[in-house]
């Protein structure tokens, strides 16, 4: 009798027993990895990733409660599917270079928005890692080097801002890796060369301006607006015409292409044609020899010097500088004004030439500016504002002082000092030109205006009102640039802090302007305006400490806060100034009826008030119980949190940056 293995009932049962056996451990394979092992094993890597970027950089993540195993109900922390999809901590305070291992772990990280923090340094390498980004938002941090390599690795990315930092080199053509690429925003960096020639078809948004960029712009970038390029040496359109670029020439005449066309169908000229352009010729050669005639002789004649009597008459100058001085003084729309006579008779010979100072070096000269447009921009008490638009294209800002009261050596060593300021909210210093009747300070336009004209014009006129976010934004703007002033040096201040000498990008950001000035003139008392913001201890305005500066401050912040100017007489026939007026209304607990109107919409009110504390602790009689700008800084920086985080209960943060 044979006997068959494979057929013993003892063998059937125990195959039976191991195919249980194999279904149950893959049942519980597959259950583990669902429940117990793959997903939370990710979630908790990216956890771990947070953790990390908090140490390295602080800043409101320290209130992260790190004790709960879950990152997802952490303060800007989106998750989806038990991963970490989005990290948006705008205005955090985080302090310090992004270390490797950290943000690059997010694997599945779709938006980052670190947006208006104090971040330094570049993008780590492993940031290419993050093959899921879509949205990235680092602008207005202290990123420096060039552009970070890791970018052009993140294939998926829609929008990415890295404006306003301290980013230098050139613009790589890699981002032409970046097929989706809809937003791309360079603005007020260091970026120098030319611009690629950029193959981005969803190409929407584009802004390289305020950079120290040059050459032409790229064909395929011409069809966006002005200011995507302004405050750079490039030409072509949008801008002023590369040299060599003219209009395109006029179509041939209809009966020119009917009729000199030989049989072979090539063109001919007309006898008439040719004796035409033999005459033309002659004549062109004639007025080009009597054009190096007449440049011959004004050559000679520069070379030898004025004679005696050919001097412009600083009478004559005086008196039309008058004439156009009391014109700067009447109320009304910008006027157009003729700056070459402003300062032609101050500057002759090789004496006329501006001095350069910063990031900007000599792309434009004396004679440039004298040929420029100007608009009166208007009259502080540092001496009038020019806009002025160059033949090149590029805008600035031109403002001569009146009542300069130091030594050249001493002006131009302030000038140095004050050109070599260079920070995101300090409007910056191209050049400057000095000579024995004339003083004069070139800056890049900022072009939105000052605060002062944006939150008292007008509000009928179509103008946008400023909501709660943007005035806290522009109040930190403004004291980061005191505060960068402060911490020069321990005796440097502004010396002359008001809403006028704020001035405000096309997004709002706040640059301040006319600082380290008031120490240069001879009149020792501020006029009437500027008295307003000034701190009861300051006897003279060539001598303002960094703790009246801070008084200066507050006062601005109760304008920004009450929406009323400081010289405005409230309540009070005798006219209580704001900084007593707002003290009594918090005093008498009717503290709603000291917001603007157009805040009280907003349900930030506790982070309003806040801010006004914080105004009312900047402008207390004695100096020594006011805070320092770095104190400042800090408040708002919390305060800016804190509405961040009532926003984001509101209702959530949008997808946007």
């Amino acid at each position: 009798m044979s006997f068959n293995r494979l057929d013993h009932p003892m063998m059937a049962s125990g195959r039976r027993s191991m195919g249980s056996l194999l279904r149950l451990f893959l049942f519980f394979s597959f259950f583990c990895s669902l429940f117990g092992g793959g997903a939370p094993d990710d979630l908790a890597s990216d956890r771990a990733a947070l953790i990390a970027f908090s140490a390295a950089v602080s800043g409101v993540t320290r209130r992260w409660n790190v004790s709960d195993p879950s990152p997802c109900a952490w303060y800007g922390v989106t998750c989806a599917s038990n991963r970490v999809t989005e990290l948006r901590l705008p205005g955090s305070y985080l302090l310090g270079r992004i270390p490797s291992g950290t943000l690059a772990n997010l694997t599945a990280l779709r938006a980052l928005s670190l947006r208006y923090n104090l971040l330094s340094g570049s993008l780590p390498p492993d940031f290419a890692a993050l093959a899921n980004l879509r949205y990235l938002y680092l602008q207005n941090n202290r990123l420096s080097g060039g552009i970070p390599a890791a970018v052009f690795s993140l294939r998926e990315l829609v929008r990415l801002n890295l404006a306003g930092n301290s980013l230098d080199g050139g613009i790589p053509v890699a981002f032409n890796n970046l097929t989706g690429l809809s937003t791309l925003l360079l603005d007020h960096n260091r970026l120098s060369g030319a611009i690629p020639d950029l193959r981005l078809l969803g190409l929407l948004q584009f802004n390289v301006s305020f950079n120290q960029l040059n050459g032409s712009i790229p064909a395929r970038l011409r069809g966006l607006p002005a200011s995507s390029f302004e405050g750079n040496s490039l030409c072509g359109r949008p801008l002023a015409p590369c040299l060599g670029e003219g209009s395109p020439s006029p179509a041939p005449s209809p009966w020119i292409a009917s009729n000199n066309v030989d049989s072979s169908g090539k063109k001919k000229l007309s006898a008439g044609a040719i004796a035409g352009i033999a005459i033309g010729s002659a004549i062109g050669f004639l007025v080009l020899v009597l054009l190096l005639v007449l440049c011959c002789r004004k050559r000679e004649k520069d070379e030898a010097g004025p004679k005696a009597g050919e001097m412009m008459q600083p009478e004559a100058e005086m008196a039309l500088r008058g004439k156009r001085e009391a014109a700067d003084n009447v109320a009304g729309p910008p006027q157009v004004a003729a700056l070459p006579a402003a300062v032609a008779g101050g500057a002759s010979g090789s004496a006329r030439k501006l001095v350069f100072i910063g990031k900007v070096q000599g792309i434009y000269d004396l004679d440039d500016l004298l040929r420029a447009s100007a608009e009166v921009l208007g009259k502080g008490t540092a001496g009038t504002t020019y806009k002025a638009m160059l033949e090149m294209g590029m805008v600035v800002t031109v403002k001569r002082l009146r009542d300069v009261n130091v030594p050249e050596k001493e002006f131009r060593e302030r000038m140095e000092a004050i050109g070599a300021m260079d920070h995101p909210n300090l409007v910056a210093l191209q050049a400057y030109y000095h000579s024995k009747d004339e003083k004069l300070l070139v800056h890049e336009l900022v072009p939105n205006g000052s605060l002062s004209s944006i939150l008292h014009g007008s509000k009928v006129s179509g103008r946008t009102p400023l909501d709660w976010e943007t005035r806290l934004e522009i109040a930190l703007g403004a004291a980061r640039g005191i505060e960068f002033i402060h911490l020069q040096g321990s005796g440097l201040t502004h010396g002359n802090i008001k809403s006028s000498n704020i001035i405000l990008s096309k997004s709002n950001e706040a640059r301040v302007s006319d600082f380290g000035l008031s120490s240069l003139g001879s009149t020792p008392m501020p006029n009437q305006r500027a008295a307003s913001y000034r701190a009861p201890e300051v006897t003279d305005v060539r001598k303002v400490s960094q703790k009246a500066d801070v008084y200066s401050f507050g006062v601005l912040l109760m304008e920004l806060l009450t929406g009323k100017p400081p010289t405005q007489a409230l309540h009070n026939e005798d006219g209580v100034d704001l900084p007593r007026w707002v003290q009594s209304v918090v005093r008498e607990k009717w503290s709603s009826e000291v917001f603007d109107h157009e805040l009280l919409r907003h349900q930030n009110v506790e982070e309003m008030m806040q801010l006004l504390q914080l105004a009312i602790d900047c402008a207390v009689q004695f100096p020594e119980n006011r805070p320092s700008m770095s104190e400042v800084v800090a408040r708002i920086e919390g305060i800016r949190s804190n509405s961040s985080m009532t926003n984001q209960q509101q209702g959530g943060t949008a997808f946007g940056d």
